[in-house]
């Protein structure tokens, strides 16, 4: 029961993050007196962070390819693993096409996940994988930046090193611009997510 809870939980967070989105790409300016579309979500943005071999890494190491981009942690009991291991199938259905897209899972917990959890972590689900983190102020930053909520669970805020955390569940498909293109909700299973992938990035 506490699991189907918390699983409900993270739903009603990742519903509340993917209607932010649409808010944001819906977003309209007055421009003398009539109304025009932005067009794009205001979602992403430069950022340094630390890949799970130490390397500090930034957004412009990805410049020329898409990024399917998770946040998450290595502790989660269950909807992390369960959307890395759509990301990773879903790739491997894209076959060849598959490379244009590099996946990357990004920690919001970064007081554990160390570039060596990281490491160990990732490994688990595709080689492909880019593990980042990075110190609090760092993740904070680019959580902020793709508009990415988390925060210790309820209850869990004084549990030392033993917790679970709260927090949006969307994958998001970057550009090889950097510009955000779609995203996805914990709803996709890996054969949509193909699809739509494929359709995005024209494999």
């Amino acid at each position: 029961m506490a699991m189907i809870r918390r699983y409900h939980v993270i739903a009603a967070v990742a519903l509340v993050a993917a209607a932010t989105l649409m808010t944001f790409t819906a977003y309209r300016y007055v421009t003398r007196g009539t109304y025009a579309s932005l067009g794009d979500a205001l979602v992403g943005g430069p950022f340094t962070l630390t890949d799970q071999t130490g390397k500090t890494v930034t957004n412009a190491d990805f410049k020329g390819r898409y990024m399917l981009v998770y946040f998450g942690y290595t502790f989660c009991p269950d909807v992390c693993p369960t959307e890395l291991q759509v990301m990773s199938a879903a790739l491997d259905k894209l076959g060849a096409a598959g490379s244009k897209i590099v996946p990357i899972f990004i920690t919001i917990d970064p007081a554990r996940d160390t570039p060596k959890v990281m490491a160990q972590y990732v490994a688990n689900f595709n080689p492909r994988f880019v593990g980042l983190t990075g110190t609090a102020q760092q993740i904070a930053a680019v959580a902020k930046a793709y508009r990415v909520y988390y925060a210790k669970a309820k209850g869990w805020e004084k549990a030392g090193d033993s917790y679970l955390m709260d927090h949006s569940s969307i994958i998001y498909l970057m550009g090889p611009d950097g510009k955000f293109l779609k995203h996805f909700t914990y709803t996709t299973d890996a054969s949509g997510l193909a699809d739509k992938l494929k359709a995005a990035v024209g494999a």
